[in-house]
């Protein structure tokens, strides 16, 4: 949790090195966790869009320095077949950026609705300032799919599948972030980072389409100020 603006603003610089893009303060994404096959009456909830059964789950990415890809926060409560966007818009995070508590913003990837704390990419950039900015968007949001690889890699069982019962699923995965950090800490180098490069089709996720026209039109225009004020180069 962020205690000051002093600790938001060194940030906001780290993430700036990587791609000039300012007022970051984190990255956030879903990764799906694959599970044994889940019986009942909701089992068919549990099947995500490649047809596994998973949990979806939702982290922040903050702190990247020094290849420092620590987990932030974690959401892992939510079948596989629920939109990203939907697990960001029922978080404490969300609720925390509406209430006004950060100055700096997230990224995430166009399957999340744009607000002025979240930004997307443009899926169809139509000028020069549109492109550079999906550039540092893309560049410094891969960061989190960096996250991902490593964190899966260091324990194989998030990659190929959960081997324990239900019951225990959501506690695991919640304990292996912990772990993940942990092991960061203390600068365990032991994992070979993957090729976690993000695939056209993850960066061009299904956008949501859970606002009204009018706030799609509002933080439409904030971002087009925020690209001409940093982008148009």
């Amino acid at each position: 949790m962020l205690t000051s603006l002093a600790e938001e603003q060194k940030l906001m610089m780290e993430f700036r090195q990587i791609r000039n893009f300012p007022s970051i303060i984190g990255c956030i994404n879903c990764t799906h966790i694959k599970i044994k096959k889940h019986g009942g009456d909701l089992a068919q909830y549990y099947i995500n869009r490649k047809g596994f059964y998973s949990l979806n789950v939702q982290v922040r990415m903050l702190m990247i320095i020094l290849r420092n890809l620590r987990i932030r926060d974690i959401v892992a409560r939510w079948r596989g077949s629920t939109h990203d966007a939907r697990i960001f818009n029922e978080s404490v995070l969300r609720e925390r950026f509406e209430a006004g508590e950060f100055r700096g913003r997230l990224l995430g990837d166009s399957g999340y609705r744009l607000e002025p704390y979240l930004f997307t990419p443009i899926l169809n950039p139509h000028n020069h300032a549109e492109q550079n900015y999906n550039e540092a968007h893309i560049a410094t949001r891969n960061v989190v799919e960096r996250c991902f690889g490593v964190w899966k890699q260091r324990f194989q069982c998030l990659l190929h599948g959960m081997p324990m019962k239900f019951g225990n699923v959501k506690t695991t995965i919640v304990a292996l972030a912990v772990l993940h950090n942990i092991a960061i800490l203390y600068k365990d180098t032991n994992v070979v980072e993957d090729n976690c490069e993000p695939t056209t089709e993850e960066l061009l996720e299904q956008p949501s389409n859970m606002d009204s026209n009018h706030r799609r039109g509002r933080n439409a225009a904030i971002l087009q100020a925020f690209i001409a004020r940093h982008f148009d180069e």
